[in-house]
């Protein structure tokens, strides 16, 4: 099946942040039916941030941490390979924990790749948590609220910056 581009508004998923806390909530119980225990939520930034947060609260897991990974550079646009940006956490500190991988969207997939390879070597145990899936990602996470091929508005992208970083105010 092709790719919904984002230029389709009539195809796009559509996420409040109503919806966002009961994707939260649905996912976390996923993890708990399944018997996962995480020692560590490792958010993906910037959007697997507000997952991470919520399933910690609650998983009642308070070791969070985040790694930024930058793959998108704007709406339907994406680098050649996601990229790991400094600071990233030690692995060290990672070692022999089961972790719990946060991000929105597995949609090439190839960002969570990159950070479960990251600490593959390193924890007892990783498993991915997402909002939406795509059917074509290369990971398929173990824990996912929805799956679609439709582009999605998420609530804190739907709206343009308040600040262009690139030149001042935005308008």
């Amino acid at each position: 099946m092709a790719r919904v581009t984002s230029d389709d508004a009539a195809a796009r998923e559509i996420l409040t942040y109503a919806q966002f806390g009961t994707a939260v909530r649905e996912l976390a119980q996923q993890v708990v039916d399944d018997g996962y225990e995480p020692d560590i939520v490792l958010a993906v930034a910037r959007g697997g941030l507000g997952l991470a947060m919520g399933l910690g609260y609650a998983l009642d897991v308070k070791n969070l941490s985040a790694v930024n990974v930058e793959f998108y550079t704007g709406v339907d646009e994406r680098l050649d390979v996601p990229i790991m940006l400094p600071p990233t956490p030690a692995v060290i500190d990672l070692t022999g924990m089961k972790v719990l991988i946060a991000d929105d969207v597995a949609d090439t997939g190839k960002t969570l790749e990159v950070v479960r390879d990251f600490v593959a070597d390193h924890v007892a145990e990783a498993r991915t948590a997402v909002i939406y899936e795509k059917p074509w990602s290369v990971i398929k996470a173990e824990y996912a609220w929805r799956r679609t091929e439709r582009w999605i508005d998420f609530p804190w992208s739907a709206t343009p910056p308040l600040v262009d970083r690139r030149g001042g105010l935005a308008h």
